[in-house]
This record gives structure tokens, sequence and C-alpha cells, in this order.
């Protein structure tokens, strides 16, 4: 019986506690991860620490400094920092972009339009690209008109910014031929769906017959010339009743023209 019991307890009896390794293994198993890596020590953490700092004031030099890239590039870097711009930060940011392709681009000052031809060329095609094509869904919702507004006011900041331009150097002609031909541009952007969504189209409209107007207060044309203005402005108005002023004045300054043509005559 005592042989019983004593065979009894043994079997319940509680083993001694062994030191425990898993830790051991955890730290070794993580040195040799840093050891593959990098060494742990205090002096690349300082390291890091200083790289990562002088980065961040590298980039707050770029985005507080000149703004000399383009205009992909800026949105870049602001959703890489994860801080959103209002309208008129937008606005702003477009219009030191232009300035500064001013300072750069001396050639365009001149009365060769090639140059802003392409610009707005570019302006449109980025509003294109911008667009997601990859949905299910229309391409000319809500979300696509999110994704397309930047290039959008960038287009309509070109159009403003460059025609003031021509018009301060009072290069008549060329002001009128850059408004019609951002006109047959503004033309082709996209339709959306929801109607207040194309107000910045009637917009840059707006912008561009301002300028032909204020060029046509200034400038009076030959009765060829104008005659070619006129049919011009008359097929723009089929996009847009804004340049309606404009057809009058023509009309006015081409009749005025004829008129004294056929009395030297």
């Amino acid at each position: 019986m005592a042989a019983v019991c004593q065979s009894r307890r043994a079997l319940v009896e509680i083993p001694a506690p062994q030191p425990k390794i898993a830790a051991r293994m955890r730290r070794s198993y993580l040195e040799i991860l840093s050891g593959r890596t990098s060494p742990s020590s205090p002096l690349p953490r300082a390291r890091n620490a200083a790289t990562s700092q002088r980065r961040a004031q590298s980039l707050d030099s770029d985005i507080s400094g000149s703004w000399s890239g383009t205009l992909e590039e800026q949105c870049e870097k602001m959703e890489e920092q994860h801080t959103p711009l209002s309208n008129q930060q937008l606005v702003q940011l477009i219009r030191s972009i232009i300035l500064v392709e001013q300072s750069q681009e001396p050639r365009i000052l001149t009365s060769d339009l090639k140059y802003l031809q392409e610009d707005l060329q570019l302006k449109k095609s980025n509003v294109y690209r911008s667009i997601p094509y990859s949905r299910l869904g229309s391409n000319r919702d809500a979300h696509c008109y999110r994704k397309a507004y930047p290039h959008l006011l960038a287009f309509k900041v070109s159009c403003q910014e460059w025609g003031q331009v021509l018009l301060r150097r009072k290069e008549w002609d060329s002001a009128l031929e850059h408004a019609l031909m951002a006109w047959r541009y503004t033309g082709e952007l996209p339709q959306w769906d929801t109607a207040s969504h194309n107000a910045l189209r009637e917009q840059c409209y707006n912008i561009l017959a301002a300028h032909c107007l204020t060029a046509l207060q200034h400038y009076h044309p030959e009765a060829s010339r104008g005659r070619d203005l006129l049919r011009r402005f008359k097929i723009a108005q089929v996009h847009s009743q804004s340049i309606a002023p404009c057809v009058q004045e023509l009309q006015r300054i081409v009749g005025r023209v004829e008129d004294s043509s056929m009395d030297t005559k």
C-alpha cells in the first residue's frame, strides 16, 4: 500500500521550473537582423535623426521658396506632406509658377504665340490625364472633377495671366489671337455631369471675352483683318454668348473702316 501511494506521489510531482530561453532566443534573433542591416549604436540613430531633420528643413524651404517646378511636381509635394491647399492658395501657387515661367522664358513676350499655344495644349492635356478612366461609372462625375480641378484652375489662370501680359505690352493683335486660340481650347475641355462643375469653363470664356473687348477698344484693324476676326468671333459665339459684346464692337469698327475707305475713293 505504501508502494502504491509512493508511485502516486511520483505521478503528481511538479518538476523544478526550467529557465526560460524564449526571451534570449528573441534577443539573439533581433541581434542577427540588426547585424545584417546596421549595428545598433546611438551614433547611427543620431545620424538618422539629423538626416531626417535636414530633409524636413529642405522640404520646407522648397515650399516656402519660389515655385520653379511644374504643377504636377508641386501637387505631388503637397500630397506627400498631406497638407491640402485651399482655392486661394492654389490660385496663388499657379500664378507663382506662371511668374517663374515668365522670368525664365523671355521669348514668350513676343508676337510669336507658339509657346502660348503649347502651354494651353499642355494644360488641357493635364486635365485629361488627371481623369481616372479605369472606373465602372461615369468619368465625368464629382470624383473625376475633383481630380481634374487643379489642372482646370491652372488652365484658367494661364488664360488670364498670359492675356494680361499681352495687353500690358499693348500687343493688341496678339492678344486677340491668344484669346481666340484659348477660346478654342476652352471649348475642348471636358463637360461634367454636374452643371455647377462647368462654371469654370464659363469663367474662362468671360475672361477671354474681356481681353478681346479691351484689345478692340485700342486696336483698329484693317478691313480685311477686321472681317477675318469678325468671322472667327461669330464662330466662337456658338460656344458661348460671352463674346457677343466683342462681335458688336468689331462690327462697329469694321463698318467705320469700310466707310472711311469708301470716302477716300
